[in-house]
């Protein structure tokens, strides 16, 4: 963007041309998108669960209908094939499927166990925050902002979005498909921009701010949210690691991990970034990936059709990170077996050999089409390395044998495990997914990602206290007895346990009179003791 401008123009990252821009939104404009929405919250909240669902579902016919507009200025924005612009409507389509589905249930109150309070209910349910703050990440900007739009909506919020400004084009796309439904557009503000829109967004002081983008981004965000105690959940990066064991499908581990390191350019959160291969089958493997490697063709085209595996890398940094990458695991002594060429955007697919954890390649989130390969002793080792991340977001592991695998599996410390495939994971629609470490602390996917839009507000109902009620009587002083005998009656873990309290109480009869009479209003003994046994038994029962 030229700086003396207020516009932020498009560039598609294959031909380098212009095809358009957007006016970038003013500070003033974000404070102002925040207290409208605030205000329309009101409405909006007011509004049941299945009547946002209704209004939502609106927004997948449009979706649908404008499929082929979506990928053209995906194809356009990041110069990814149309095809993988269609598998992120896809995903995008059956979520919203889903969640407008099961929102009503996912939203609805839940009752709590009382306890010991037999006259008692207690319920939780879940409430919206207010007013929440999106800022979307460049790379899967369909998937990646609708869903969390879309279940801040349901959840009852109002949304104030921040797309990338590497994926402006997509960003005013996004705005466009909102506005085509009118009863959902008002509630959903779109503010277009660079860092300084961004900021402005966390400075007008949401109620909640969801962040998908890299560990840098979501560092520097943490910091200014933290600066008003503004709740923030965020999503970022990963180095996602593939380990072969020595009982693999060597062949299928080839294939499959080259299309996962190499699918969208290298440019997904799940992309496979590095490989650990057992030293029994390593050689078989590194010559199936040099195999499959050469299948991988780059190249750009509009069409629908098109033949191309790769496009370009989609913006100038991502160039240059890449580029660093490479050069410094080449200056410490790696080898690149195929590929390691870069020309204009385009880089070519490559696989480098003799890499180790000195090297960034190995240690930091690349994003781009490398496949670094480390040969490993056995488990223990490809696991220890696997591990040996700042992040923890995705890995992926190949065993014929799938007990072995899982073994495997549970030693790696990340938010998700791929046996036998890569990526494909991240398109189940219920599946929990989300990072452990600095890949994030939230989940996306299924009801968590609905859910974790609300807040949880408890509430007790009851008339006033009942005198028969035996949880009242321990509001009084010389109660102790009975107290103990409650405690232990209920949730004793041995017949002592549960006995011998209630016998102590049993004996003091005269304090059990005292009690019965006064609490009781002329309640017998038997009675009181009755209401205590019938309460501590109803206690006990689970749920």
């Amino acid at each position: 963007m030229d700086p003396r401008s207020d516009c932020l123009e498009f560039f598609n990252p294959a031909t380098g041309q212009k095809f358009g821009e957007v006016r970038v939104t003013t500070e003033e404009e974000v404070r102002r998108a925040r207290l409208e929405l605030a205000a329309a919250q009101v409405e909006w909240g007011e509004k049941s669960v299945r009547e946002r669902a209704r209004l939502v579902k609106k927004l997948q016919s449009v979706i649908l209908d404008a499929t082929d507009e979506i990928t053209a200025v995906v194809n356009q924005d990041h110069g990814k094939s149309r095809l993988d612009a269609l598998h992120e409507v896809f995903m995008t389509v059956e979520k919203i499927h889903h969640y407008t589905a099961q929102a009503p249930k996912w939203l609805a109150r839940e009752r709590v166990p009382r306890g010991l309070y037999f006259f008692k209910r207690f319920y939780a349910d879940r409430v919206p925050y207010g007013v929440v703050g999106i800022i979307g990440p460049w790379n899967y900007p369909i998937d990646l902002m609708i869903p969390p739009i879309v279940s801040a909506l349901l959840a009852g919020n109002t949304v104030m979005v921040k797309p990338s400004e590497v994926a402006a084009a997509t960003g005013v796309l996004l705005e466009s498909l909102f506005d085509r439904v009118p009863e959902l557009a008002r509630y959903v503000r779109f503010l277009h921009g660079g860092a300084a829109v961004g900021q402005a967004l966390v400075h007008s002081k949401p109620d909640l701010l969801f962040l998908t983008g890299s560990v840098k981004t979501g560092q520097i965000v943490a910091k200014m949210a933290a600066e008003d105690m503004t709740p923030f959940m965020y999503e970022l990066g990963g180095k996602d690691a593939m380990l072969v064991l020595e009982d693999a499908d060597v062949a299928a581990a080839a294939r499959w991990g080259v299309w996962g390191a190499f699918y969208s350019t290298g440019q997904a959160c799940v992309s496979v970034e590095r490989v650990y291969v057992n030293e029994k089958v390593y050689d078989a493997f590194v010559a199936a990936v040099l195999e499959e490697t050469a299948k991988f063709s780059v190249g750009y085209s509009p069409e629908i059709d098109n033949p191309n595996w790769m496009g370009p890398l989609t913006f100038d940094r991502q160039c240059n990170i890449v580029s660093d990458h490479l050069d410094d695991a080449l200056a410490k002594g790696a080898r690149v077996l195929i590929g390691g060429k870069m020309t204009g955007m385009f880089c070519e697919p490559t696989v480098l050999v003799d890499v180790d954890h000195t090297m960034k390649i190995m240690r930091d989130e690349t994003f781009g089409p490398m496949m670094p390969i480390m040969k490993v002793r056995d488990d223990a080792e490809a696991i220890r390395l696997a591990n040996d991340s700042d992040t923890g977001l995705s890995a992926y592991v190949w065993s014929h044998d799938l007990g072995h695998a899982e073994r495997v599996a549970a030693k790696l410390d990340v938010g998700v495990v791929n046996i036998n495939d890569v990526v494909a994971h991240y398109s189940v629609a219920h599946l929990p997914f989300g990072g452990v470490k600095l890949s994030g602390n939230t989940r996306t996917h299924g009801r968590g990602e609905v859910t974790q839009f609300t807040r949880q507000k408890a509430y007790s109902i009851s008339r006033p206290p009942n005198a028969i009620d035996p949880v009242i009587w321990i509001r009084y002083p010389g109660n102790y007895r009975l107290l103990k005998a409650m405690m232990g009656g209920t949730y004793g873990t041995t017949l002592k346990q549960r006995v011998a309290p209630v016998g102590e109480f049993l004996s003091h009869q005269e304090q059990v009179r005292a009690t019965a009479a006064r609490t009781a209003a002329g309640m017998g003994l038997l009675a009181a003791v009755s209401a205590l046994v019938m309460m501590l038994l109803r206690a006990r029962r689970p749920g």
